[in-house]
């Protein structure tokens, strides 16, 4: 073993060749870790034959009203005003009155007939593509917890994020580029936990570019060495490579200290390739026009959305982004909705449409919705209350049925009642659509097999083409 001291020290070139000896060099550990066993090494391939290669999950942080938006109620119309006619959930956010009609006009769209509301003109012109799951449910009434739980699996505990489980079973298909990436993530209700790597690798955790307190076109990827010439970063890392050894071989192998190694030298590469990313510079205009990057108010999720293709393009296998916070109406409906909605709408749509005319859809897995959906009756007059019980995400691409609906609520869409499914079953389908058994797909931590649908989940096999 190479010790250092006073009489005896240790060169860079001896500590370099002792990561070999030691916990291997980094070129090496990405490739040996897909050998790893099954108490929790990468996957050398999927389980089965994918339908899907890569997710772009659109985060729509506040919760968004499903009776307004996609799960058309008429009865709601009907009998607004009265009181609900079964009884509201024992565990409820806060207390409501009675039922609040929707302020927008629902109509049929495309050979498949979708209903949608007039919040979302464009995404309707898209409802053949779209799959919608009308009767998610979760357990947690709380933007936290319910975030967490849309994220992770669980309300109550840190957990790794569904990015990250994915990044942990499939990795990325280009070395210089991480395999998740959370573009302006929200700060709030779990922050970082929702894009954490919690005990899996440190490598699967999400590199953020930027934060929702910023403008997505002045978000970065942080803590990038800018101005210094490569030549003289890589003498640098090196450096800082030959310490990491001498500190293994004395202590002993730090999955944590590998993954900073990892990072750093993932940083270093990401140098000349991240940057070219996110240079829309050589986009057409015809192209921005579509995102809506041409206009003040849907230029920023806009320019989310154009990123994420143009990451999800380049090998990223797992891309968020996210419209935060503005969904919470509690009060002023009309008018919060209306607004929310005009600054997603012509993105949304315009990435579909783009990835179709890229030959991606059909290989990428599109993902929109937020933490929980909203209550029919009313709160405050014109606002409407936190409801896990009932409420829509939709799909896109990646192997799903394009224009089909499944599940659905009561006739006043509070409760889940037709085809359930829970935010376990939504990530075991996920999964599936990846090619990953959900029940396979497990971590070693704790003194037991995790999983990210823990020992709950069942695959929606009727939401697949």
């Amino acid at each position: 073993m190479f010790c250092s001291n006073r009489h005896n020290p240790m060169t860079r070139r001896d500590a370099l060749a002792g990561l070999c000896a030691g916990f291997g060099s980094i070129a090496l550990a990405g490739m040996l870790a897909k050998e790893a066993a099954a108490g929790g090494g990468i996957l050398a391939a999927p389980h089965f034959r994918p339908r899907a290669k890569r997710v772009i999950f659109l985060f729509m942080h506040g919760g968004p009203s499903q009776i307004d938006t996609f799960d058309y109620k008429p009865l709601l119309a009907r009998d607004a005003g009265k009181p609900l006619p079964f009884a509201k959930p024992r565990v409820q956010f806060a207390e409501t009155g009675n039922l609040l009609a929707s302020p927008w006009k629902f109509r049929q769209y495309g050979q498949s007939g979708g209903w949608v509301s007039d919040l979302f003109p464009n995404v309707a012109q898209t409802v053949d593509d779209l799959c919608f799951v009308k009767s998610l449910h979760g357990s947690n009434p709380a933007h936290g917890g319910a975030l967490l739980k849309i994220h992770t699996g669980s309300d109550t505990f840190i957990r790794p994020s569904m990015g990250s489980w994915v990044s942990y079973g499939l990795g990325t298909e280009n070395d210089d580029l991480p395999a998740f990436i959370t573009i302006c993530p929200t700060l709030g209700h779990g922050g970082v936990n929702n894009f954490s790597s919690s005990f899996l690798p440190a490598w699967t955790h999400a590199t953020p570019i930027g934060h929702a307190g910023i403008p997505a076109s002045k978000a970065q990827i942080e803590h990038m060495t800018a101005g210094l010439p490569a030549e003289l970063q890589r003498k640098e890392l090196d450096l800082l490579n030959a310490f990491n050894a001498q500190h293994a071989l004395r202590n002993g192998t730090d999955s944590a200290l590998e993954g900073r190694i990892a990072s750093f030298e993932l940083a270093y590469r990401m140098q000349s390739t991240a940057p070219a990313v996110m240079d829309l510079a050589g986009e057409s205009d015809a192209t921005k026009q579509l995102y809506g990057i041409d206009e003040s108010k849907t230029e920023n999720f806009g320019r989310q959305c154009l990123l994420a293709r143009r990451f999800a393009q380049a090998g990223v296998r797992f891309v968020q982004c996210t419209h935060s916070y503005k969904w919470d109406q509690h009060g002023d409906l009309r008018n919060g909705h209306t607004t929310n909605a005009a600054e997603v709408d012509k993105p949304i749509a315009g990435l579909i449409k783009d990835l179709k005319s890229h030959g991606m859809l059909e290989d990428t897995l599109v993902l929109w919705g937020g933490e929980f959906g909203r209550t029919p009756t009313a709160q405050g007059g014109d606002g409407r209350d936190h409801n896990p019980h009932g409420f829509t995400m939709f799909m896109a691409g990646g192997g799903v049925k394009p224009g089909f609906s499944y599940g659905a609520t009561d006739d006043y869409g509070y409760y889940a009642t037709e085809n359930k499914v829970h935010v376990h079953d939504l990530h075991a389908t996920i999964l599936a659509l990846l090619g990953i058994d959900h029940e396979h797909l497990t971590f070693r931590h704790g003194g037991r097999d995790q999983r990210l649908t823990d020992v709950h989940g069942t695959v929606v096999r009727e939401l697949f083409a």
